[in-house]
């Protein structure tokens, strides 16, 4: 089992009339999970994984960004809403990398 804790600020990126708020995966564990080996999968370098932020536990995928170096994990609006976090808010992370 692969699993990291960090915190990290809510972000939001906007794309037209939608946004999605995310949090970085820190550049350390960032790399961690590139490295780990993994079966090929279609699509562009997601990663399955489990979360858990306050005592909202979910099931999605991060996402690689060649700029930066890291992962970025959308955090969708219900668990903002049920955790009382928001943009620019910090939030502690536990995230466990699925196989």
């Amino acid at each position: 089992m692969h699993s990291y804790r960090f915190e990290a600020e809510l972000w939001e990126y906007s794309a037209g009339q939608s946004a999605w708020v995310f949090v970085s995966v820190p550049a350390d564990d960032s790399e961690r999970i590139r490295e780990l080996p993994r079966p090929p999968k279609p699509g562009f370098g997601s990663v399955r994984v489990s979360v858990t932020i306050g005592s909202s536990t979910w099931k999605t995928s991060i996402f690689p960004d060649s700029k930066s170096g890291t992962y970025f994990l959308p955090v969708k609006k219900a668990i903002r809403l049920a955790e009382d976090i928001d943009v620019g808010g910090m939030c502690r992370v536990e995230l466990e990398v699925l196989e």
